[in-house]
């Protein structure tokens, strides 16, 4: 459809998964792509590789978006490659999880770092670029425990509630210069990180959901295209849940 064409989309974390995939419909929507990884491994060329194969405009980066310095440098080689940034995605993440009382201060700290800081490192660094554009979408990438909390992720958690905040202060910040700020909440994903557990933990989560299915990364990235596209252009400082109910 082209949804995209014409724009540059910078996404992090976009090796693997859910950011892969957003990447990868992106590029077939007509997007040129910048993605990041924090390490230049095999499976980052091959995603690269991979994105190469829609006929856009694509490069890697290796970057640390906990890094308020990285942030900086990468926003600024972004610019130089591509002239602008039309999206940014901040998807970049990880868990740490155990309960609170067993949880350490390392634990917490990269948590926090990975989820929640890289959120304020790349928008804070990407704001001046769409203030002189006078345009932008950022989309900021949280979850469904954002809002109701799990057991064992006090962490996880905070950082993707503190993002459900951050998104809606940007949001009343920078509309005034056509720039919007969303969030996306996923549910149970099945993704590399779940397909690792049990069967039967699976299965109790699917249990829950009222499609009685987990999701997809693909589905995310549906939602990432249409916050990412025109069609959401009166459309800010929302989070939209894509869990199949869960949290009905």
């Amino acid at each position: 459809m082209g949804l995209l064409n014409g724009k540059t989309a910078l996404i992090t974390g976009a090796s693997r998964g859910i950011g892969k995939a957003i990447a990868l419909l992106y590029a077939r929507e007509g997007a040129d792509i910048a993605i990041t990884n924090i390490a230049d491994d095999d499976e980052f060329k091959s995603t690269i590789k991979e994105i190469e194969s829609s006929g856009v405009k694509v490069k890697g980066y290796v970057s640390n978006a906990a890094s308020f310095e990285d942030s900086q440098r990468l926003i600024n080689e972004t610019v130089k490659d591509f002239s602008k940034i039309d999206v940014l995605v901040n998807n970049a993440g990880i868990t740490r999880d155990t309960l609170l009382m067993r949880m350490t201060e390392e634990q917490w700290d990269a948590v926090i770092a990975t989820n929640l800081k890289s959120v304020f490192n790349l928008t804070k660094a990407a704001i001046p670029v769409m203030l002189k554009q006078k345009s932008g979408s950022i989309i900021n990438m949280s979850s469904v425990v954002g809002v109701s909390g799990n057991a064992g992720q006090s962490n996880y958690s905070a950082s993707k509630a503190g993002i459900i905040g951050f998104t809606k202060s940007v949001a009343k910040e920078v509309g005034s210069r056509n720039i919007r700020c969303n969030a996306i909440a996923p549910g149970f994903i099945m993704t590399e990180m779940t397909e690792k557990l049990h069967e039967d933990v699976k299965k109790s989560w699917i249990d829950k959901i009222p499609l009685r299915r987990g999701g997809t990364p693909v589905d995310v990235a549906n939602t990432a295209l249409f916050l990412a596209s025109e069609l959401s252009s009166y459309i800010s400082g929302q989070t939209i849940h894509v869990c199949g109910g869960m949290l009905t």
